[in-house]
C-alpha cells in the first residue's frame, strides 16, 4: 500500500504544484488522471525521490519515503515522461548500462538478467539493434525493462503512451497489465483511454488538488441518463458553450457533434440521450462539476 497524506509542493518561484493531496494506492494498477499542469509529474518526481515535498507524509508499507528515501531505491521502478537513451548503443548495451547505474545485482550475472528482461518486454529480437532504430513503443518497452529490474514494489510510469500509435499503445497496455499483478503500479496520464483500459480505480487531479477517487464504471454510472448528443452549427456551438454544460464538441464528417450534461433533460431540439463515457465524466470533473445522475426512472431508459 502506498499512502500519501497532506502532500504539499511549493516551488521556489512561488508556484504551488500540490495542495494537500491525500491518496491511498493499493497493490495493482492505479491511475492518476489530469490535464497537463495538474501536478501529476511533480507527484511522480517526489515519489521517485527526485524532488522533496514542502510538507506531507509518504509511506510505502513500512518505508517513510520522506525521512528514509534511501530505503525506497531498491524497491522503486520509474519510467519518466521523457527517458533519455544513447542512440548509438544497442538495446542490450543500453539496458546493461542502466542496470549498472541502478546497482542491480543478479545471481546469474547482469547479461543473463538483461536477456530475461528483454524477453519479458518482447525486445529479444531487437537486442542487437541500435536504440536510434527503435520505434516509440519499443523505446517505452526498453524503459519498462529497466524500471522492473530488481522486482520493485512500486512502479511509477509517467505519461507512458503519449506519442505511441494505436498498435504500440495496445502492446504497452498488455505489458503494464502484466506488471500490475505483483506490485503497486501508479500510472500518471492525461489520456482518458489509458485509464479506461488499465485501471480498476483512479484519482482525478486538477490544479494540484484531488477532485475524485472512483472507477471507470462508477464515473460513468454517476452520469447515467444525463448526457445528450446532437449536431449544431458553428454559431450554435458557441451559444451552447456559453449557456450549457458542454462535455465534448468535436467535428464528425464535417459537422459539429456536441455532448451536453443536462440532469433535468431540458435540451435543444434534435438532441438525443446517449450513454455516458468516461471522457464525459473526466471533462466535467476538470470543469469543477460534480457528476449528477438523472432521476432513476429516466436513467433506466438508457442502456449502460
Amino acid at each position: 500500500m502506498l499512502s500519501i497524506q497532506n502532500l504539499v509542493k511549493v516551488y521556489p518561484s512561488g508556484v504551488t504544484a500540490l495542495r494537500g493531496l491525500d491518496l491511498e494506492v493499493p497493490r495493482g494498477m492505479f491511475g492518476l488522471l489530469g490535464p497537463n499542469g495538474a501536478g501529476k509529474s511533480t507527484l511522480m518526481k517526489i515519489l521517485a525521490g527526485l524532488l522533496e515535498p514542502t510538507s506531507g507524509e509518504l509511506r510505502l508499507g513500512d518505508i517513510d519515503l520522506v525521512r528514509q528515501p534511501e530505503r525506497l531505491r531498491p524497491h522503486l521502478g520509474y519510467l519518466p515522461q521523457e527517458f533519455g537513451f544513447y542512440p548509438y548503443l544497442t538495446g542490450e548495451q543500453m539496458l546493461l548500462y542502466l542496470l549498472r547505474l541502478k546497482g542491480v545485482s543478479a545471481p546469474r550475472g547482469l547479461k543473463h538478467l538483461c536477456a530475461e528482461l528483454l524477453e519479458r518486454v518482447n525486445l529479444t529480437f531487437a537486442a542487437k539493434r541500435k536504440v536510434k532504430e527503435y520505434s516509440g513503443g519499443m523505446r517505452q518497452r526498453l524503459g519498462i525493462a529497466q524500471a522492473i529490474a530488481g522486482n520493485p514494489r512500486l512502479l511509477i510510469v509517467d505519461e507512458p503512451t503519449a506519442g505511441l500509435d494505436p498498435e504500440e499503445r495496445l502492446r504497452f497496455y498488455r505489458l503494464l497489465a502484466e506488471m500490475a499483478d505483483e506490485r503497486v503500479v501508479l500510472l500518471s496520464t492525461h489520456i482518458v483511454e489509458d485509464v479506461a483500459m488499465l485501471c480498476p480505480r483512479f484519482a482525478a487531479v486538477r490544479q494540484g488538488r484531488l477532485v475524485a477517487i472512483t472507477s471507470p464504471t462508477e464515473a460513468k454510472a454517476a452520469l447515467q441518463g444525463t448526457i445528450y448528443e446532437g449536431t449544431v452549427t458553428l454559431a450554435g456551438l458557441a451559444e451552447l458553450q456559453r449557456t450549457r454544460r458542454v462535455t465534448q464538441g468535436v467535428l464528425f464528417e464535417g459537422r459539429h457533434r456536441v455532448r451536453l450534461h443536462e440532469p433535468g433533460g431540458d435540451v435543444p431540439p434534435g438532441f438525443e440521450r446517449v450513454p455516458p463515457t468516461l471522457e464525459d465524466a473526466y471533462l466535467l470533473l476538470m470543469q469543477g462539476v460534480a457528476p449528477t445522475a438523472a432521476p432513476p426512472e429516466r436513467a433506466r431508459e438508457v442502456a449502460p
